[in-house]
């Protein structure tokens, strides 16, 4: 699975399961949901009080977020949604993890990774292609060394990395 796809799928997961916070023990009382949300959780009504008080908290998030998406972000987030519910388990699982380590990260960390994904995504298709070429040919020490290095690295030391990438590329 591609970054591109995996963060989507963690997207469409967020947004259906809410923020993980914990809610007092009594949860969210249906009346107290807005019309939008009860209308959006319509067939959890009945068992809405046998719900674990996190779930109703996560399911209320969720359902607010929802309503305020346009009608394309909606389409989009289906579409996500069912992607996701075609993985096997054992992949939904991994992504689960890795985007657990992911939320355990420092925040300086997890910027960092956002900020350099947005840049991949800012490249053409075929730059994309043409890196993930070059990053599959590499052997794994390869790609840990690489990691290291660019872990190590000042934000200004990258950016000459990929100023110098970019002149490389042009010829």
């Amino acid at each position: 699975m591609r970054v591109r796809d995996f963060v989507a799928v963690a997207t469409a997961v967020m947004l259906l399961a809410g923020s993980v916070a914990l809610a007092d023990e009594h949860g969210v009382a249906w009346n107290a949901l807005s019309s939008e949300q009860q209308q959006v959780l319509n067939r959890f009504a009945e068992s809405w009080d046998s719900l674990p008080a996190d779930r109703q908290l996560r399911l209320s998030r969720g359902a607010e977020r929802w309503s305020s998406m346009t009608p394309q972000q909606r389409e989009q987030a289906q579409q996500r949604f069912s992607q996701w519910r075609e993985l096997p388990d054992d992949r939904r699982r991994q992504i689960r993890q890795r985007w657990e380590e992911f939320n355990n990260l420092p925040p300086d960390e997890r910027r960092r990774i956002r900020e350099n994904y947005q840049r991949y995504r800012e490249l053409s298709p075929e730059q994309q292609r043409q890196l993930r070429d070059r990053f599959h040919r590499m052997t794994p020490e390869q790609r840990n060394r690489l990691r290291d290095r660019l872990r190590d690295m000042t934000p200004e030391q990258r950016q000459r990395v990929r100023d110098r990438m970019s002149r490389d590329r042009r010829g």
